[in-house]
């Protein structure tokens, strides 16, 4: 998947998001900003994230994600 791709389907999913995706080769990293994040602890934020990403995970259109900073706009 297209860092393009990766970032308008997490944009389509979580409220008010602004993501930016990094594509390594088949490595990505991810930060994102959104409403939906606030009061979640790290873990819940990142399951909300791989949540949106599992079709593409377990299709093996995605191979792994390195980094997931996800925070809520009070955080920023």
């Amino acid at each position: 998947m297209q860092a393009e791709e990766i970032k308008a389907l997490i944009e389509s999913q979580l409220s008010d998001c602004q993501a930016a995706v990094e594509v390594q080769g088949s490595h990505i990293a991810l930060a994102i900003v959104s409403p939906d994040f606030e009061g979640l602890t790290k873990v819940k934020r990142q399951q909300k994230v791989n949540a949106i990403l599992f079709d593409a995970i377990t299709s093996g259109a995605i191979h792994a994600i390195d980094r997931i900073d996800a925070r809520a706009p009070s955080e920023i």
